[in-house]
């Protein structure tokens, strides 16, 4: 199913995010550039205390609808088993293979519903994440003094006492510890 091939692929991604992100660096990072800061958004949502939560709770979310979807896929595998098995005399006047047709568009359009249910609800819940992550920003950004601030994911290499995102993920986990959270249906004006 593509929701499983979604999820691993999201996991992925997010793990080797926060591989790349603790890479060795060289010997000597260069000096410290006053007022040029970086921060890597992908780190926070891979290691943050509200992050991991998400990722947790996305998967048991795409775990209950392969649960409500393997009901579909096993009996229309054994309604084309046993069409095949038949043969003309199986069906003759053609009802049976209609009538799997129609199961097979249900459970592909149910299929579509909960992978964009799934998405809406993993972008929601990184919209919470960011709208608590953007003041806390701020406030690092003004304390460090920063002029600039950069994104980790267009920085090569840089200096560790630039960034910022350390900070940012401690004190997102002291404002926002966990999300709890089930799958969302899709508003209609976003649909």
């Amino acid at each position: 199913m593509k929701i499983l091939a979604i999820g691993a692929f999201a996991l992925a991604s997010l793990v080797a995010s926060a591989a790349a992100a603790q890479t060795q660096g060289p010997q000597n990072p260069g000096p410290v550039i006053p007022g040029v800061c970086v921060y890597f958004n992908q780190q926070l949502l891979a290691t943050s205390t509200a992050g991991q939560s998400v990722q947790a709770r996305m998967e048991q979310l795409a775990t209950e609808v392969q649960g409500e979807l393997a009901p579909y896929a096993t009996a229309i595998q054994t309604e084309i088993t046993s069409l095949q098995q038949g043969g003309q005399a199986a069906d003759p006047d053609g009802a049976r293979r209609t009538a799997l047709q129609a199961r097979i568009t249900e459970a592909q359009t149910l299929e579509q519903t909960r992978q964009d249910e799934l998405r809406y609800t993993l972008s929601e819940q990184r919209r919470l994440i960011s709208a608590q992550v953007e003041p806390i920003l701020v406030a690092v950004y003004q304390e460090r003094g920063c002029g600039i601030l950069i994104d980790r994911e267009s920085v090569f290499i840089l200096n560790p006492a630039m960034d910022v995102t350390e900070v940012v993920i401690q004190r997102l986990n002291t404002a926002l510890p966990t999300l709890t959270f089930n799958r969302m249906p899709i508003p209609v004006q976003a649909q």
